[in-house]
């Protein structure tokens, strides 16, 4: 088994939980101005995930397709939110640290504008180490309380969706359960009937990832996207989604060289899958990174506009 390069920047100082947001939070903030779109495209559609830790939300917006203008990435996804453990309560709540709370609190400025071009933005939500996962909620009642917070954050915030990863709970932590499998199917059965609109996407790692169906219930066509987690690789992901719906391919932007990001993306082309995932994106020029796979996705070059 391969193991996830991704980064992944703790900062539990001065972080701030959802519940708390949600409580006391600033009014409820919708998608605001009417969009503007960037020019239609043609092909896969695009993701792009933001350690917003170190970068810009922003940055999503600043690459456009040489012919025709359209925008490279279609789905931004703000890394991460966390589901962490609250031993009092004995119960799992949505935790967001400063960064996390930063982009929110400042949507009118940090996904409005990506929004407004016609690009998705998405909470992607991330175990913490405290034993707390999307597997192993103890009830179904646990399991909706929980997908209650993510729709609510959603609304508060005119967000797009959420993207689930279950990687870091080290379920068993503080006394909770190991994972079972009931859980994560009344969890994205309740997220699914709070947000019918929305988009709700897999990371495809972790206990929850191969947990998708319980009592007759299979939530695999619940989701619009799934992924492979591994970047540089190429891997179906695991999920009864039609090809259109899912990227085999991973890539890390500056990180994974630039022939494996346009053998991946020529592969996803000619198999016939409809996305493509990126992650890291972060504020520099990246456009031969970036062209390296829209020229096999779109036939364009990728221009980088500050």
């Amino acid at each position: 088994m391969l193991t996830p390069v991704r980064s992944r920047v703790r900062m539990a100082a001065l972080a701030l939980s959802a519940v708390a947001a949600l409580a006391f939070g600033a009014t409820a903030t919708t998608t605001g101005a009417a969009a503007s779109p960037a020019p239609a495209k043609q092909g896969p559609t695009s993701v792009a995930y933001v350690e917003v830790n170190n970068n810009s939300m922003l940055n999503v917006g600043k690459y456009t397709l040489a012919n025709g203008g359209g925008n490279v990435f279609d789905v931004a996804v703000i890394f991460a939110a966390n589901i962490n453990y609250d031993t009092g309560t004995k119960a799992a709540h949505l935790y967001f640290n400063e960064n996390v709370q930063r982009v929110l609190d400042n949507a009118a400025t940090e996904i409005r504008p990506l929004q407004q071009k016609g690009i998705k933005v998405v909470l992607s939500v991330l175990g913490n180490h405290q034993g707390a996962g999307f597997a192993n909620f103890p009830s179904q009642q646990a399991a909706s309380a929980f997908a209650e917070q993510l729709s609510d954050t959603v609304a508060k915030y005119g967000l797009d969706g959420i993207d689930f990863d279950d990687e870091y709970a080290e379920y068993g932590n503080n006394g909770t359960g190991q994972p079972n499998d009931s859980s994560f199917v009344y969890l994205v059965t309740a997220l699914r009937a709070n947000m019918p609109g929305k988009i709700i996407s897999l990371y495809n790692i972790g206990p929850a990832a191969s947990r998708l169906s319980y009592g007759g219930i299979d939530v695999s066509s619940k989701f619009d996207y799934a992924w492979n987690p591994y970047y540089g690789t190429w891997q179906v992901p695991g999920i009864a989604l039609p090809k259109s719906k899912l990227s085999p391919a991973a890539v890390e932007i500056g990180r994974t060289s630039q022939s494996t990001v346009a053998d991946l993306a020529r592969r996803t082309v000619s198999e016939g899958y409809g996305v493509y995932l990126t992650y890291n994106l972060d504020g520099a020029d990246r456009s031969a990174d970036v062209s390296a796979f829209t020229r096999e996705l779109y036939g364009s070059d990728a221009v980088y506009t500050p």
